[in-house]
């Protein structure tokens, strides 16, 4: 069986989880915490950067853009109606646009500070980067999220899903960090009624609960996490 190495509060993780759900496709989660540069880990991927899906062959496919291209190639092209990236050219361009909003400009705009100022520094050793978190990335973190929120309010106002007509990548690219974020109690969906609606459909889809179940030792969840009617 495929094996994914992944952290439950990677957004990039998350996203790639929900794409294996969406898809019934069966995968070995193995937690990873790649600050730790395990020597295995490093062998599968020298940049020591998850998430990283390992096919039957033992074959080691790296990052999150790359993994949900391999998912496409191999299994989105026998989903006809389900699959996830569109087969028009310029439809593929803007899901492949979003993608990189939520899993590149997102996270280096919110959700890697908050999530390491809030919980990893917490999990990690001094030496490897530990300690309190930094006030000043959290106000930065935060004060950046409601633009991403009032562009997540638009585009929900104004298609059906993310990138369009169907439910595609973009999606859930967008709901691996978002969710993340939620977690930590760090979204004001009342700011967003669009966005919260297509949340909450979101949620409500059976990729969606393993990831609702998810539990972080360190920190519990905001008490609306699960919550479909939130």
């Amino acid at each position: 069986m495929p094996t994914l190495y992944h952290h439950p509060m990677s957004s990039a993780s998350r996203f790639i989880r929900l794409v294996l759900n969406e898809y019934d496709l069966e995968t070995d989660l193995v937690e990873e915490r790649p600050w730790e540069q395990r020597r295995d880990f490093l062998n599968l991927n020298p940049a020591s950067t998850l998430p990283v899906y390992v096919d039957d062959s033992l074959h080691a496919v790296c990052g999150a853009g790359v993994i949900a291209e391999f998912i496409d190639e191999v299994y989105g092209v026998f989903k006809r109606d389900r699959r996830l990236l569109p087969d028009e050219s310029m439809q593929r361009a803007e899901v492949r646009r979003l993608m990189d909003w939520f899993l590149i400009k997102l996270e280096q705009d919110v959700t890697r500070h908050l999530v390491r100022e809030r919980i990893l520094k917490l999990i990690m050793p001094k030496s490897q980067g530990g300690g309190e978190p930094d006030s000043k990335a959290l106000r930065t973190a935060r004060a950046n999220i409601r633009q991403h929120l009032k562009y997540l309010d638009w585009l929900t106002a104004n298609r059906n899903w993310l990138a369009g007509p169907e439910l595609s990548y973009a999606d859930f690219a967008a709901a691996g960090a978002l969710s993340a974020l939620d977690y930590l109690g760090e979204i004001r969906w009342n700011e967003a009624p669009n966005a919260k609606d297509w949340y909450q459909r979101i949620k409500s889809r059976p990729c969606m609960r393993p990831l609702l179940s998810d539990r972080v030792r360190i920190i519990s969840p905001v008490s609306h996490y699960a919550d479909l009617d939130f």
